[in-house]
């Protein structure tokens, strides 16, 4: 990824996405046991006790207590912080809010991740599998939306014939993974 003219120097890639969880075992543990995740490394606490380096650094009260995981899905780099902090909210932010987001991750069989997440404990199941109109720029697109258990919200999608969208707009798009497993 070349930043462009102007952009920031030396900008490479994408480096890792991060969310806040409410509890930092049980995101762990839904991410190795159900999405092929492996730990990399945990570290923490973080604190300022006697300062307000916790906002001048990361934006948030002052008195936060943070610790953190990291887990490798594939190709990408996931972050995840548990936080201890004074007057944070505890309410995930829809699609629609500012701040709203979701983490999509690519199958080969989108009946079968549906079939599967369907059997997992404290996973609610959107509408789906949903398929794209035919003129989408990335027809043949199937995909549903589900929430972790504690809330954060996740799709699954797949190109159903397997080309990634080969002569459509949608074909640009970083394409997934070789299979690994």
């Amino acid at each position: 990824m070349n930043a462009p003219q102007g952009g920031i120097p030396t900008l490479r890639s994408v480096d890792h996405v991060a969310f806040t969880v409410p509890d930092l075992n049980e995101a762990i543990a839904f991410f190795t046991e159900h999405t092929g995740g492996e730990l990399v490394f945990r570290d923490g606490p973080f604190t300022d006790e006697a300062g307000d380096g916790m906002t001048r650094r990361l934006n948030v009260d002052a008195r936060a207590h943070c610790t953190l995981a990291m887990v490798k899905l594939g190709h990408l780099n996931l972050e995840l912080f548990e936080y201890r902090a004074p007057e944070r909210s505890t309410t995930q932010p829809r699609n629609s809010d500012i701040g709203g987001h979701h983490l999509a991750l690519y199958v080969d069989d989108v009946d079968a991740a549906h079939a599967y997440l369907s059997s997992v404990p404290g996973v609610t199941l959107m509408e789906g599998p949903n398929g794209v109109a035919d003129d989408s720029p990335v027809s043949g697109q199937r995909w549903f939306y589900f929430t972790t258990p504690w809330g954060l919200q996740m799709e699954i999608t797949s190109c159903a014939d397997g080309t990634f969208y080969r002569g459509l707009p949608g074909e640009r798009m970083a394409p997934p993974a070789e299979v690994s497993r």
